[in-house]
């Protein structure tokens, strides 16, 4: 069952934090990885800067925390651009007057080895998925050094660490050195006070998968069968199951937690792989 609609937290774990996200826009009708992810943390507290270079994606995501109450505002923002990433930490800041958590949920599935790609895709397709991580941090980090304080939530993907079924070369090189990359934020300035960690999806059913992978079945009723089928639990996971996991690592339940990746993704990063 997809939980489109979850209560505010009795808990209020983000109480008073400012969070910005990257991402934050649903590809298409339904809930995305980073939709979910600002709505979560709407919902324990948190207010929002929703970011996606798609504007009326970042202004859905607003509206929804709006809705239920919460403060929110949406920002448009290409993260291959340093500038536009600066500019949306600084309305950001102007509007909130600080930040707590960056959460990157940038990323693009691109189809093919090395003999099917042509340089400047595979270049593109690594601009996207990890340069966009080295953006926001480079944005973000100055404001957490100062204030001696802050978190940082990188989604990666289960194809970080293992083959998951799909020829993605230019995904794996990519989510894995989300992975490294986000050792290194942890471990160079946890002096500082500041946490990052990863969270690595597995099969999850997100508006993407029918728009990026769902061309490669017959059907998306094959599609939806055969990434089930690949999961040891027997389905696909939900855009939820990815934000709780953030927002876990982003709230102080996780404060002695850095440095991590860790797999949502029923089971399947310890099965032996199957075809999808």
């Amino acid at each position: 069952m997809v939980l489109d609609r979850l209560p505010v937290s009795a808990a209020m774990r983000l109480k008073d934090r400012v969070a910005i996200v990257f991402g934050a826009g649903s590809s298409g009708p339904g809930w995305g990885n980073g939709k979910a992810a600002a709505v979560t943390y709407a919902r324990e507290g948190a207010k929002v800067i929703s970011v996606d270079m798609a504007e009326a994606a970042a202004e859905e995501t607003a509206a929804i925390i709006r809705g239920e109450g919460g403060e929110a505002i949406a920002v448009t923002a290409d993260t291959t651009n340093l500038a536009a990433v600066e500019a949306a930490v600084q309305a950001a800041l102007g509007r909130f007057g600080k930040l707590d958590i960056l959460h990157n949920n940038v990323g693009v599935v691109l189809h093919g080895g090395p003999v099917d790609l042509d340089e400047d895709a595979f270049r593109r397709n690594l601009d996207i998925n990890i340069g966009s991580v080295y953006r926001t941090a480079k944005a973000v980090l100055p404001h957490f050094i100062a204030q001696k304080s802050g978190v940082i939530v990188n989604i990666s993907s289960l194809a970080a660490i293992r083959w998951t079924g799909y020829p993605y070369f230019a995904y794996y090189a990519a989510k894995a050195a989300v992975n490294q990359a986000t050792v290194a934020l942890a471990l160079q300035y946890a002096p500082h006070g500041i946490r990052a960690n990863c969270v690595m999806p597995g099969m999850i059913d997100t508006p993407l998968i029918y728009k990026q992978i769902s061309g490669q079945y017959g059907s998306i009723e094959e599609m939806v069968a055969a990434r089930g089928r690949a999961v040891p639990m027997g389905h696909m996971g939900t855009a939820f199951d990815v934000a709780n996991a953030a927002l876990f690592l982003a709230s102080d339940e996780a404060k002695f937690i850095t440095g991590v990746s860790i797999p949502v993704d029923g089971g399947q990063s310890c099965a032996v792989p199957l075809p999808v």
